[in-house]
């Protein structure tokens, strides 16, 4: 009735319950991500030139950055007027980050972006301003 697998298998729990857990208390304790780790990016408008090369190179097209003159005339260039991300889209594969020649967009260690509604996935300006709490070690 009862076959020798089933003994291996219940010998195999048994043992396994004396070894330590490797389980986290997620989200009560967050997990801690490698360095390299890719997650969402947080953006400085403020290093901002507007040169349009991380929406240039993106993949999937999820960047939008315009960008408008500047008001003072003893300034060059323009200044940033919006700067959206798509991370319906977004694959997180951090050649924006790679070709900002400012260093205005850099990955961050956070990845929680979970949501109950499509809609909540495009992120402004101010939102990706506000990224700031996991960025990463070489990027401060």
């Amino acid at each position: 009735m009862w076959g020798t697998g089933f003994f291996k298998g219940l010998g195999f729990t048994l043992k396994q319950l004396k070894e330590p857990k490797v389980t986290y208390k997620y989200p009560d304790e967050p997990v801690i991500m490698p360095k390299r780790f890719r997650g969402i990016q947080h953006f400085e408008p403020d290093k901002c030139i507007v040169c349009n090369q991380c929406a240039r190179i993106c993949p999937t097209g999820c960047i939008t950055l315009v960008g408008k003159p500047n008001p003072d005339p003893e300034k060059k260039g323009k200044v940033i007027d919006t700067y959206d991300i798509n991370f319906e889209i977004c694959i997180l594969c951090d050649l924006c980050t790679e070709v900002c020649p400012t260093e205005a967009i850099v990955m961050s260690n956070n990845y929680e972006l979970a949501t109950y509604s499509r809609d909540n996935l495009l992120k402004d300006l101010k939102w990706l301003d506000n990224n700031n709490q996991n960025v990463r070690e070489e990027n401060h």
